[in-house]
């Protein structure tokens, strides 16, 4: 295989995969500056990636332009014309699949090790293990391309923009972020036990809690932040790219097995991060944060983790996390400040 000189790095979906990837694209660019990079994406996650130097950043468009069999074949001719010489896939599905098929480009693929991944949240026969993490399986992919060393660094904390400085210059407290909410039930703390937590952060002295989610749960956010004066909603208030900032900025996050801790972890930033029906051994947690991880308690709940994505909640298990207390929380997050 010629040495790559121009890899397309293919990750399109989901918000944590895209921003654990970015660790090990930050620390393959710094070592190798000869080779040009184009990171494939759906186009929210651009201020992921943005946050590296010296990566091109490539939308993938794949509700419109780049659509079905025709739109991957159209992205393959925009790609060809861009140099493109090695693929790294990062995803391998679908539609990475044909981009390599239609590309005919000298490609390494990530193994997603599924059979390992089965007989850890298969309900008989369990096989309680902890796997290779997802960042140790994106190394491997440019180690098969013919790298090697890459050691995944987290990236330096950004200046903090104007939007956020707004929001943060009213405090000299300590800034800690938690994000309460998660794609599945199943992985997502009881909304009356955050309000504790948030009750009991609050009864700390020079503190101030800033909580992260999407617009539309703005409202239930509020609800978890009556009557506390050191607590601030941010959903809704920022765009994407300054919420990333915002994050960047913080002492702690507090976060489920979810997009927003690795976006703080990418950074640096100590994650405290809950676990329902989910479990680290599955490859997930956060960056350099294995130790942040707090548990559900699986001698109750032998059946832990039920599901890599947490949709899976077998009868019985829909009050797992509650076998995590707030003082549990509150306790491992004071450690950390």
């Amino acid at each position: 295989m010629q040495p790559p000189q121009h890899i397309l790095v293919i990750r399109l979906s989901a918000m944590g995969d895209v921003a654990m990837l970015i660790p090990v694209v930050y620390a393959f660019a710094k070592a190798n500056p000869e080779t040009k990079i184009t990171f494939l994406s759906k186009p929210f996650f651009k201020s992921i990636v943005d946050a590296l130097p010296n990566v091109h950043f490539l939308a993938a468009e794949t509700t419109s332009q780049h659509k079905g069999i025709v739109g991957i074949w159209k992205l393959s001719r925009q790609l060809k014309k861009q140099g493109i010489t090695h693929v790294a896939d990062m995803h391998h599905v679908l539609r990475s699949k044909m981009l390599r098929l239609f590309l005919g480009l000298p490609s390494a693929i990530i193994d997603k090790g599924r059979a390992e991944k089965k007989a850890l949240t298969t309900p008989k026969n369990k096989v309680f293990k902890p796997l290779k993490t997802t960042i140790q399986r994106y190394v491997e992919v440019f180690e098969k391309l013919g790298f090697s060393e890459i050691i995944p660094q987290t990236l330096p904390r950004p200046d903090v923009i104007e939007e956020v400085h707004q929001l943060i210059r009213k405090t000299t407290h300590q800034l800690i972020g938690i994000a309460p909410f998660a794609a599945h039930q199943g992985k997502q703390y009881p909304l009356d036990l955050m309000k504790e937590v948030i009750q009991k952060l609050e009864q700390q002295s020079e503190i101030h809690l800033f909580l992260f989610g999407a617009p539309n749960e703005k409202e239930p956010l509020q609800t978890l932040a009556e009557g506390c004066k050191n607590t601030t909603v941010v959903a809704g208030m920022l765009k994407f790219p300054q919420e990333i900032n915002m994050i960047a900025q913080l002492d702690v996050m507090l976060s489920m097995d979810s997009g927003n801790g690795h976006l703080a972890a990418m950074f640096g930033i100590p994650t405290v991060s809950l676990w329902g029906v989910t479990h680290p051994y599955a490859g997930f947690a956060p960056f350099q944060q294995e130790n942040h991880c707090l548990l559900s308690d699986r001698t109750k709940y032998p059946a832990v983790p039920t599901s890599i994505y947490g949709n899976k909640v077998p009868e019985g298990y829909e009050e797992v996390m509650r076998t995590i207390t707030p003082k549990m929380i509150v306790t491992k997050l004071m450690s950390l400040l």
